[in-house]
C-alpha cells in the first residue's frame, strides 16, 4: 500500500494579532512560518524559503522586488485584503507568480460600515453619544440638529462588487445614486460619470471604495472637495491615498465640506490630530472588513486558492496583472 503524500509546504507571513487563518492553514499544510521566527525577514526568506512556490501574506507587507528576490521558486502569492496597493504586480507578472486577493469575502461587511458612516455622519450619532455620556444633554439640553439620509444623492467611486452592495443598501432609503468608475457598467441602472469632479458636482455624498491605483491616487483633490460644497459628505471605506488627506482636513476645518465618515487614512494608523477635534467627522480604525464572519469567508477563499493552485486548478479569486 502507498504512503499517504506529504501536504504541500506554505509559507505563511503575519502579524502577531493576525490568527485567524492559524487553524484553518495547519489542518491543511505544512508551514513554514516567518513570524515564529527571531530572523529578519530577508534573513528569514534566504535560510528557509528557496524552495517555497506559495506564499500567504496575511495583513499588508509590502511585496516588493527587493522581497521576492528572496523567493526564487515562488509561483503564488495569496493575499488576504482586496486591494493590492501594496503588492508590485508588475513584479510578479514578469516573475511569473499568479496573485490571488480575498475576491468578495469582505464585501458585505464593507458595504454596511459605509452606510453605518453616512448615517452616523449625517444624524450625528456619534456625536450625540458623547453629549449623552459627558452629561451635556442634562445640563444643556436639547441636542443639535442632524441631517435626513433618505433622498441623499450619493455618489459612488468605484461600483464593483462593494459599490454594487452600498448603492443596494441605500435605496431602500430613497438615495439617488450615481457613480464613477473605469467604464461605464451596462447591466447597473444607476447614472454614469467619467469624472470624480462631475459626480461630485452632482452630488450631496461622496462614497469611496474602488482601488488605490497610481491613477486613483488624491482622485478626491480640494477641487473635487470644493465641487462637493459645503454640505457635502465624504466616506471613505476604500484606501486612504483616494483622497488628499492634508487638503481634506483644511477643508473640513474651514467649512469647504460638510462631514466625513473615514475607515482609512493615508499613514495607517497615524491620523492626523485636527480630525480629533471635529464633531462632523466619524472615524473608524480601519475596521470595515473586521467581523468574525468577514474573517472566516476570507480564510475559506484563502484555502480555496491554494487547494487549487496545489491540485493546478483555476484559482479561485485571481488578481489582474495588467
Amino acid at each position: 500500500m502507498s504512503e499517504p503524500s506529504e501536504s504541500p509546504l506554505v509559507l505563511v507571513h503575519r502579524t502577531p494579532t493576525l490568527t485567524y487563518m492559524d487553524d484553518h492553514l495547519s489542518r491543511n499544510f505544512r508551514l513554514l512560518k516567518t513570524y515564529a521566527s527571531p530572523d529578519p525577514l530577508p534573513v528569514f526568506l534566504s535560510r528557509h524559503a528557496a524552495t517555497v512556490t506559495a506564499f500567504v501574506n496575511i495583513g499588508r507587507l509590502k511585496i516588493d522586488a527587493e522581497l521576492l528576490s528572496h523567493l526564487p521558486s515562488l509561483q503564488l502569492l495569496v493575499c488576504t485584503c482586496v486591494g493590492t496597493d501594496h503588492v508590485d504586480l508588475a513584479e510578479c507578472k514578469r516573475l511569473g507568480i499568479a496573485v490571488t486577493n480575498a475576491g468578495d469575502a469582505f464585501s458585505d461587511d464593507v458595504a454596511d460600515c459605509a452606510v453605518g458612516l453616512l448615517i452616523s455622519v449625517l444624524r450625528r450619532i456619534s456625536v450625540g453619544d458623547r453629549y449623552v455620556r459627558s452629561g451635556k444633554w442634562a445640563k444643556l439640553g436639547e441636542f443639535q440638529l442632524g441631517t435626513k439620509v433618505s433622498g441623499k444623492r450619493v455618489g459612488i467611486v468605484g461600483m464593483g462588487t462593494i459599490g454594487s452592495r452600498i448603492a443596494k443598501r441605500l435605496e431602500p432609503f430613497g438615495c439617488i445614486i450615481s457613480y464613477n468608475a473605469r467604464t461605464q457598467k451596462q447591466s447597473i441602472p444607476y447614472r454614469y460619470y467619467s469624472d470624480v469632479l462631475s459626480l461630485a458636482a452632482d452630488n450631496d455624498v461622496l462614497v469611496l471604495c474602488c482601488s488605490l491605483t497610481d491613477q486613483t491616487r488624491h482622485v478626491v483633490n480640494r477641487e473635487v472637495m470644493e465641487s462637493l460644497g459645503k454640505e457635502g459628505v465624504i466616506i471613505n471605506v476604500g484606501r486612504g491615498g483616494l483622497v488628499d488627506e492634508k487638503e481634506m482636513v483644511k477643508c473640513l476645518v474651514e467649512g469647504v465640506i460638510g462631514g466625513a465618515g473615514l475607515d482609512v487614512f493615508e499613514k495607517e494608523p497615524q491620523v492626523p490630530e485636527e480630525l480629533f477635534g471635529l464633531d462632523n467627522v466619524v472615524l473608524s480604525p480601519h475596521a470595515a472588513v473586521a467581523t468574525p464572519g468577514a474573517l472566516e469567508s476570507v480564510a475559506s477563499v484563502a484555502i480555496a486558492n491554494l487547494k487549487a493552485f496545489f491540485s493546478n486548478q483555476p484559482l479561485v479569486s485571481p488578481v489582474r496583472l495588467g
